[in-house]
């Protein structure tokens, strides 16, 4: 094995696009040796095959075979990869600051510098230099210096995790990937009172025999298995190790979304998951119902145009709303959340331009601003052309809680057909557009329709109508249907179905 201290220190990394990335100048026989290793191989892959048609003609036996192969020399390069990774980790130590050799390179740490001149992501980046030190470890005390001090960096050669002894050795051999050893190293974590380093090596060289059936996930399950069973008194400490992990960041996005991170502990997760499952589940090929009533609603949800992933979002995002109205003394502040909206007077009586909702980088159109506002959980602003502040027009603009009541027991949820959302999921909606047509607050004039339901008609032309029986219409536009024929919205609420009868009947009798 080459000696580890044989290395020069000096030697200077050079992007790609050069005809070498190293030349000869200065360098001893073993910088030799390595870029003539390196450079023979490159150029070897450099011939690997590039053209879609020749895989496309390929019979299954040679694509098979070609895919095993690549496999093998994907593990040969990671691995390799592994061991550049740690000596850069290790000649960027923080001991030697701005000496070190990611500093120098421009880079604050290794990871850093592998992730941004070898072009992967920085969990690749991290899971390189973390397996490449290990390796370098074990390098050092097979050369028997291990407790000598490092020159470079002034500390003491040692083998941090001598555990791993067999991990260390499959890797040199190439005989498991960089991310089954950190699976197994991540998995098995350190000794302690209850467990000795020697009872961690011997998991240690079952889960390398392992690591030749099973992909570096199912290993790392296998992994925490061999732990809890070594250590079971540490259960409850791991646990709570699990559990002071949770956190839920929020992220902005350059294209004006934002991300929601949520690291969840297994009891947390189950209670999601379970949420998650019934809300999703005959998207994603769930289960098929004996009973009428949730074969019929799975149907629903199956003929839904949204992605379970959308779905998810919706379901989620109206739980919220409604935890938050329910128990408002939970959360600063009371009732559920406020969307504080503005826009010019200008553009929100034209219809046309761009309004703004305050915390949120990336603005909505006016079609949006005009939904929303039907809606008594936005706090609306107009800009006027003077520059004041006004609201956005009427003495009442939302449908008060004893008309959403009422509008509840009118319509029973949703009033879109096929929709089955309850009223507690709904917004009250203005058949009669407050803004663009002066229509009023009045119970005959509201409606209620989910959040996906009441997106789809405002920004996508549907309209309501009343006739002069009470009887509502639903009108699509005409890129959806040209004759714009009219489907009739029917309460979902029994009761209302039970007086129209008594209406019909009393008519015919009447007649």
């Amino acid at each position: 094995m080459v000696g580890a201290w044989e290395l020069s220190t000096d030697w200077v990394f050079r992007l790609p696009g050069a005809e070498h990335m190293f030349d000869n100048w200065g360098m001893n026989s073993t910088d030799t040796l390595l870029l003539e290793r390196y450079r023979a191989a490159a150029a070897v892959l450099a011939d690997l095959p590039g053209d879609a048609a020749l895989y496309a003609a390929a019979s299954e036996t040679a694509l098979l075979e070609a895919n095993q192969l690549f496999a093998t020399s994907q593990v040969a390069l990671r691995n390799g990869g592994a061991f550049i990774a740690g000596e850069i980790a290790y000649r960027s130590a923080a001991e030697l600051g701005s000496q070190g050799l990611a500093q120098r390179s421009g880079h604050r740490t290794a990871e850093q510098f592998i992730k941004s001149t070898n072009g992967v992501t920085g969990r690749d980046a991290v899971t390189a230099v973390r397996v490449g030190s290990l390796m370098r470890e074990a390098a050092v005390a097979s050369l028997e210096i291990e407790g000598e001090v490092d020159p470079h960096t002034g500390v003491l050669a040692t083998q941090s995790q001598p555990w791993l002894a067999p991990v260390t050795e499959a890797l040199g051999s190439r005989t498991i990937s960089i991310e089954s050893a950190e699976a197994i190293r991540s998995g098995l974590g350190a000794p302690n009172s209850a467990i000795t380093t020697q009872q961690l090596a011997d998991a240690t060289r079952q889960l390398v025999d392992a690591a030749r059936k099973l992909d570096p996930d199912a290993l790392a399950r296998e992994a925490r298995a061999f732990r809890d069973e070594l250590d079971v008194d540490g259960a409850a400490l791991r646990e709570e190790e699990r559990r002071q992990k949770r956190s839920l960041r929020l992220y902005v996005q350059p294209d004006g979304t934002t991300k929601l991170v949520w690291i969840m502990d297994p009891e947390t997760a189950t209670t999601v998951r379970d949420i998650y499952d019934r809300t999703t589940s005959p998207k994603l090929g769930g289960i098929r119902f004996v009973d009428p009533a949730r074969q019929a609603l799975a149907d629903t949800i199956l003929a839904d145009e949204r992605t379970p992933e959308q779905i998810a979002s919706d379901g989620f995002e109206q739980l919220l709303k409604l935890g938050a109205d329910a128990n408002p003394d939970f959360l600063l502040g009371s009732g559920a959340p406020v969307l504080r909206l503005t826009a010019t007077q200008t553009a929100f009586e034209r219809g046309t331009g761009l309004a703004r909702i305050e915390g949120q980088v990336a603005p909505v159109s006016i079609s949006s601003a005009w939904r929303l506002s039907c809606d008594a959980g936005v706090a609306g602003f107009v800009l006027a052309d003077d520059g004041h502040v006004v609201n956005f027009g009427r003495e009442q603009r939302f449908f008060t809680r004893k008309q959403k009541e009422a509008l509840a027991v009118l319509w029973g949820g949703c009033a879109c057909p096929g929709c089955t959302r309850p009223p507690s999921w709904t917004e009250a909606h203005h058949i009669v557009y407050w803004k663009r047509d002066g229509g009023t607050t009045d119970l005959a004039d509201g409606i209620l329709l989910c959040r996906h339901h009441h997106l789809l008609f405002h920004n996508n032309g549907w309209e309501i109508l009343r006739d002069q029986n009470n009887r509502y219409w639903l009108i699509p536009p005409p890129e959806r249907d040209p004759n714009q024929t009219p489907i009739e919205l029917v309460s979902k609420n029994p009761a209302i179905r039970d007086l129209r009868n008594e209406q019909q009947s009393r008519q015919q009798l009447a007649s």
